[in-house]
């Protein structure tokens, strides 16, 4: 594949990050020094490991990237450590040239040292709204809930979503391991943040085949699939989700960090692509994998031979299938525009980050 030659710089690109978890969005150096403070004891794969050696394909491996995620929650002790995560991560958003971060958060997994579900949601889209002030870049909360938890559950988190709905809460997703829990058991819990007005945004095929997907799409009315990749098993199921234009969040790194795909140049990001499916770069975890967003449109021109043009296409397309507010968008969008069509040395004075 002839790979190209244009040194326009990616982090000038304006985008949206839509796949960001909140505990693994937390810069590795901040880990270590909140772990010390709070009197936690990380295990060497935390720390002279890192990032870790992971596999997610087995349920052996899953378990040990849970337990180090596990590990790494039990660290964020004290509200000002939520306030700095959260600034930290706004401050990596706008040097990677992202003008709008859609951050995931499950508050039952903070709830018992935060004063409950609601005051752990509060303490987060305060420091959310703290962070945006800070930095320029606008924070919307995913509410996520837990596929390996009762579906009730997931409903409760529902219910709480829908309340914050207009408020800093955006869109409501379904994480963790795809093998524990089918999508179509919180069809429950979906339906009601969709008719809260959330942009419904699942987990799905990422360690489950097509299936996975069609219940999301099906039983969740999905706007975005988190993941997404093994649509590509079904050419019928692919063709579906380019016409309905529903958004694939996909994480290069994360997927040949858990074993997904053995190699960066076994993904189908450029298939997908291809075929017209509307995708979104995201980093998943970068505490546990390394790399931020900028080097996934890094990976899309080196590995997979993207023009500028295409590289501004998959901006576009992570701005689209955002649920910024329309000025954001259209902003966002506009800097799109002039990135690709200004000389690359011409960057720094045609293409500021919105």
């Amino acid at each position: 594949m002839e790979r190209p030659t244009s040194t326009r710089r990616l982090d000038r690109l304006p985008k949206a990050h839509l796949h960001l978890h909140f505990t693994g969005s937390m810069r590795h150096s901040t880990l270590v020094e909140l772990a010390e403070e709070n009197g936690v004891r990380l295990p060497q794969a935390l720390v002279d490991e890192w990032p870790p050696r992971l596999r997610g394909t087995d349920e052996r491996g899953w378990f040990r990237f849970q337990r180090l995620y596990d590990i790494a929650r039990s660290a964020l002790r004290r509200p000002e450590d939520v306030y700095r995560l959260l600034r930290e991560t706004a401050e990596d958003e706008r040097d990677a040239g992202s003008g709008w971060l859609e951050i995931q958060v499950d508050p039952s997994g903070y709830a018992s040292r935060f004063g409950g579900l609601t005051a752990t949601l509060e303490l987060v889209l305060e420091a959310a709204r703290a962070a945006e002030q800070a930095t320029g870049v606008p924070v919307g909360l995913m509410v996520a809930a837990n596929r390996t938890k009762h579906p009730l559950e997931a409903k409760v988190l529902a219910r709480l979503a829908r309340q914050y709905a207009g408020r800093g809460v955006v869109s409501f997703g379904l994480n963790n391991d795809e093998r524990k829990g089918r999508a179509r058991e919180f069809e429950g819990a979906f339906r009601i943040a969709r008719r809260a007005g959330l942009l419904s945004a699942p987990h799905g095929g990422e360690l489950q085949g097509p299936r996975s997907i069609r219940e999301c799409l099906d039983e969740l009315g999905a706007d975005r699939v988190g993941h997404g990749v093994r649509a590509v098993e079904d050419p019928y199921l692919v063709e579906r989700i380019a016409t309905q234009g529903v958004t694939l969040e996909i994480c290069p790194t994360s997927n040949i960090g858990l074993g997904v795909f053995e190699r960066l140049e076994h993904m189908p990001l450029r298939r997908l692509f291809d075929a017209g499916v509307p995708i979104a770069l995201g980093t998943d975890d970068p505490l546990l994998f390394g790399p931020r967003l900028v080097e996934q449109y890094a990976i899309a021109r080196r590995v997979f031979g993207f023009t500028d043009a295409e590289l501004a296409e998959l901006a576009r397309m992570s701005v689209r299938g955002s649920a910024a507010p329309d000025a954001v968008r259209k902003e966002l969008l506009a800097g799109v525009d002039a990135w690709v069509e200004a000389p690359p040395g011409d960057q720094d004075r045609s293409n500021q980050r919105p």
